[in-house]
């Protein structure tokens, strides 16, 4: 297996602006101290398991967004796509927002630091409510290798996140 990219926090100040962009009030200190970065949890894992901050509930078609306060530094012609923890998904049909989150490995330069957010929602047709505890998984990323077009001439530099690249 190739070794590709690597896992950080963001900086304190980047986690308390998305932490209070999210719920409107600054994160207390032990939030950010307790974050812990992803990992795989056995050696034949494809997904790096993404832990909550929060302890959280939804119930059926409740929706909330999570800073998560990591980032990566990916190699280039590699991408993370992230998905719901597949327990999740079968139990609840916990959905991310955007279906598939991809982080692409220039967004580690922006401006938030390449903050990773998650927008999931509750979609359980059988009336369930989730409930995540803090450091409890919720979603698993992926790193794949991706290609491009042999005419591809891209120079431009990224600034930012969803929707950053076709302003």
């Amino acid at each position: 297996m190739q070794r590709v990219a690597k896992f950080y926090k963001v900086s304190f100040e980047q986690f308390q602006e998305g932490w209070t962009d999210t719920f409107g009030e600054p994160a207390e200190q032990s939030v950010y101290d307790n974050l812990k970065l992803p990992v795989r949890a056995t050696a034949g894992s494809a997904g790096y398991d993404f832990f909550s901050p929060l302890t959280f509930s939804l119930a059926p078609g409740e929706t909330i967004k999570i800073p998560t306060g990591i980032r990566a530094e990916i190699s280039e012609g590699w991408v993370l796509q992230c998905y719901p923890r597949s327990g999740l998904g079968f139990k609840f049909r916990l959905q991310l927002n955007n279906t598939v989150g991809i982080i692409d490995s220039d967004y580690f330069y922006s401006d938030n630091e390449g903050h990773i957010f998650a927008k999931i929602t509750n979609d359980s047709k059988e009336g369930k409510t989730l409930t995540v505890e803090v450091g409890q998984g919720f979603m698993q990323g992926i790193f794949m290798p991706f290609g491009i077009t042999v005419d591809d001439e891209v120079t431009a530099i990224r600034n930012g996140g969803f929707g950053s690249t076709t302003r």
